[in-house]
């Protein structure tokens, strides 16, 4: 039911688009069906890790807010590191098994039945997957940070914040 929350979500996927095109450049790669499916693929692993990392600063700021530790800038600041923080471990685990899932597939020798086609599924997924845990780890945070604190904090819209 906002804006702000599908589009911090949505921001995952050209994260992960990223890593993605640069390993596809990298292995030589052309744009085909098994490399879109891959990207399909990614998309939906990419969204879903956005919606975890949203789901896990939401639960942060609003036990902080039910505990009225909530007031300043710091306080967002600790609330949402806190949060990230708890969501470092999960995501690190997502991504290894997804790399022990698929490098395999991609070390494939070229004579096996249907190599070339799950190379080119899984390439785009290795890279896309890295490339949202390194640039989407620490820029959800912020993101969330600087919508709460202009749009809800600074100006005053949630009303249990007691003004000076």
């Amino acid at each position: 039911k906002s804006v702000v929350k599908t589009v911090i979500v949505l921001m995952m996927v050209p994260l992960s688009l990223i890593g993605s095109v640069w390993l596809m450049a990298l292995l030589g790669y052309n744009l085909s069906i098994a490399v879109g499916v891959g990207f399909i693929a990614l998309a939906g692993v990419a969204a879903a890790m956005g919606v975890i990392m949203l789901l896990y600063l939401d639960l942060a700021y609003d036990q902080r807010r039910r505990e009225g530790r909530l007031r300043t800038f710091d306080d967002l600041k600790a609330a949402v590191m806190h949060g990230a923080v708890k969501r470092v471990r999960p995501m690190t685990m997502a991504v290894g098994t997804t790399f022990m899932g698929l490098l395999p597939i991609m070390w494939a020798g070229a004579h096996e039945a249907g190599a070339d086609v799950m190379k080119r599924i899984a390439a785009p997924m290795v890279g896309g997957i890295l490339s949202a845990f390194v640039l989407g780890l620490p820029t959800s945070p912020v993101i969330y940070t600087i919508w709460k604190w202009r749009f809800e904090m600074q100006e005053g819209r949630a009303a249990w914040i007691a003004k000076p």
